[in-house]
């Protein structure tokens, strides 16, 4: 425990350094998007510490335990994603410095809604708002929970306790900093994750698993990446690779980039990087499977248990803390979103975001983030099953890539497609909440984590049927 203190003094002492020197708030622009003035590097880093840090890192182990490698398959999707992500990089970017856009709601907003229309102007961007908010409630429950796990077993206290000192570390500190802060804390957690994954993670796996030969005595589903099915294994690239171009945490990363062409750059390499982590990190949860020959243990635990069997005690306080850096980390910029959209999208009803003052549109951006905290606290106290948080928020999100495809594509005359719009998301929504209550309540009959298919497939048909109707002019376009 001597070592957990020593480094979590470093740990703290390097992140008040930091943040005191390069994060300065002094405007609302430097808060939401660090100045539209990031370059190529940090963003890389920021981006890819989201994706393969934090809550992601411990729910792919967790994963890998579970179910094997089908882990590598939301990689894979993923870089796939990136890459048609970069298609339209430059353009989220250039509408982001043209019409002052913070957000990814802000931008659909911006296309779907007329100040003259007040009643669907407020329908629409609750919906879009609201959805994106209750998505990224259940991504940083996941980062309290890995928090919590690593806490709970480094300083022996309850899983409680501990959830509740994560949850006042990422509130204080996303309250405090902002996007700054977010990129600059990415920026470390990432370090430290690939130091972790060269002096641990891969020497651990080589000797759990025999050079990976060992890997052939786990069940063949594990292997071939199919445990939760072939449908949720068919689905990934199909449904799961164009999320990337509807997350909120990549919108932020491409609309604070220095340029167009430097969005599109980061898009391209943060794809190609982040494939190996999700290979490596199911791997690690695998060798568990294999050392301890049984599937009783909770997967959020797989990770300090790892750690523990292949450190000694400096490096296993080195590890715990840095994985709650970036945990933290994580935990801050799901934390800074969801509290900006809120702001920007809820308060702003009553007043233009003109009308509200800087200083009292960033005050209420940090109370929204300790209420949001801790709400999604009790999230993570309620349901601590780490993978079903990541997965469900992670796949959730797609029920807004046809509406947004929408505008990228088309760009002009969207707005008659405003209620088309409206009821494709809320459609997709209720569909994807009612077949995962249904997997929670039945989870042999389905797999709670398949929502997000049924979810997509009404979303995208309710907004194809509405362009159908109107290419054929079949409603008049009030109606649409």
């Amino acid at each position: 425990m001597n070592w957990f203190i020593f480094w979590i003094v470093v740990y703290f002492t390097l992140l008040v350094v930091l943040t005191l020197k390069h994060v300065k708030i002094v405007d609302i622009e430097k808060y939401l998007v660090n100045n539209r003035n990031t370059k190529t590097l940090p963003l890389v880093f920021t981006t890819l510490a989201t994706f393969v840090g934090g809550g992601t890192s411990i729910g792919l182990m967790a994963m890998g335990y579970e179910s094997g490698f089908a882990g590598v398959g939301i990689g894979l999707a993923y870089v796939i994603g990136f890459f048609i992500c970069s298609g339209f990089a430059s353009q989220i970017h250039d509408a982001g410095v043209k019409f002052n856009i913070y957000s990814f709601p802000q931008f659909l907003n911006r296309s779907f809604t007329r100040e003259n229309e007040i009643g669907f102007s407020r329908l629409f961007s609750s919906s879009v708002s609201g959805i994106n908010i209750f998505i990224y409630f259940f991504l940083l429950s996941a980062q309290f929970v890995g928090m919590a796990s690593l806490l709970k077993f480094a300083f022996e206290i309850n899983y409680q306790n501990a959830a509740i000192i994560s949850a006042v570390l990422v509130i204080a500190y996303t309250a405090f900093a902002g996007m700054s802060g977010v990129i600059l804390t990415d920026m470390v957690q990432f370090i430290v994750i690939l130091i972790m994954i060269i002096l641990i993670f891969i020497p651990g796996i080589y000797k759990d698993t025999e050079g990976l030969t060992l890997l052939r005595e786990l069940p063949d589903e594990m292997l071939n990446g199919t445990f939760y099915g072939i449908v949720f294994l068919i689905a990934l690239p199909l449904f799961i690779a164009p999320t990337v171009l509807v997350r909120m945490d990549i919108w932020q990363r491409l609309l604070a980039a220095k340029s167009g062409k430097i969005a599109r750059r980061v898009s391209i390499i943060s794809g190609i990087s982040m494939l190996p982590f999700y290979i490596l990190f199911p791997l690690v949860g695998m060798a568990i499977r294999l050392v301890f020959k049984d599937a009783s243990i909770e997967p959020k635990d797989v990770t300090y248990m790892f750690l523990d069997q292949h450190s000694s005690e400096f490096i296993l306080g080195f590890a715990v803390i840095g994985l709650l850096s970036a945990l933290m980390s994580s935990g801050d910029s799901f934390l800074n979103l969801i509290s900006i959209s809120a702001v920007k999208d809820f308060l702003g009803w009553r007043k233009t975001t003109k009308e509200i003052s800087k200083n009292k549109m960033q005050l209420q951006i940090r109370l929204v983030s300790f209420v949001f905290g801790f709400i999604a606290l009790f999230m993570a106290l309620v349901f601590p099953k780490i993978v079903d948080l990541m997965v469900v928020g992670l796949a959730t999100i797609v029920i807004f890539v046809p509406i947004t495809l929408l505008v990228l594509i088309k760009k002009n005359d969207i707005y008659r497609y405003r209620k088309a719009g409206v009821l494709s998301i809320l459609s997709g929504f209720i569909v994807n909440l009612g077949f995962f209550i249904f997997g929670v309540i039945e989870p042999e009959k389905f797999e709670l984590k398949a929502s997000f298919i049924p979810a997509f497939i009404v979303s995208a048909l309710i907004l194809g049927i509405a362009l159908i109707i109107r290419k054929r002019n079949k409603i008049p376009e009030e109606i649409l």
